[in-house]
């Protein structure tokens, strides 16, 4: 219960912040803008939520990288071709938003990844 606290917390934070700027978007009379920034909140939300899977130590690294992407493609990819944002009129359009969700995956993985071994580096020689 408390490592799902700790999810709801990241994602709620940043949810809250686009959920602030699309309230002040419609209240602009920006609706069209306004849209986007609900969806990229709820796409922050599970991604927040799900970032404490890396922190079930019981699930091999390998488990946890599966159910994370997995997790991802359930909730943010959806959000993703409901947003608007991406043309979704044929096949070959949301196939080519599905392959845009990966490349970003993979670079966002990396980059944590790197970020987490240069942290726990500087952490050992504390």
């Amino acid at each position: 219960m408390k490592l799902f606290l700790k999810g709801l917390i990241r994602g709620t934070l940043p949810f809250a912040v686009m959920l602030s700027m699309y309230a002040w978007n419609n209240f602009q009379g920006r609706a069209a803008d306004a849209k986007v920034f609900l969806f990229y909140g709820l796409m922050a939300l599970f991604l927040g939520l799900a970032s404490i899977i890396y922190e079930l130590k019981q699930w091999s690294f390998r488990k946890q990288v599966i159910v994370h992407y997995l997790t991802m493609l359930v909730t943010v990819f959806p959000f993703l071709l409901l947003s608007g944002y991406h043309k979704t009129n044929s096949f070959g359009a949301i196939f080519h938003v599905f392959l845009l969700f990966n490349k970003v995956g993979v670079m966002l993985f990396v980059t944590t990844a790197i970020i987490s071994k240069i942290r726990n580096s500087l952490i050992r020689l504390n």
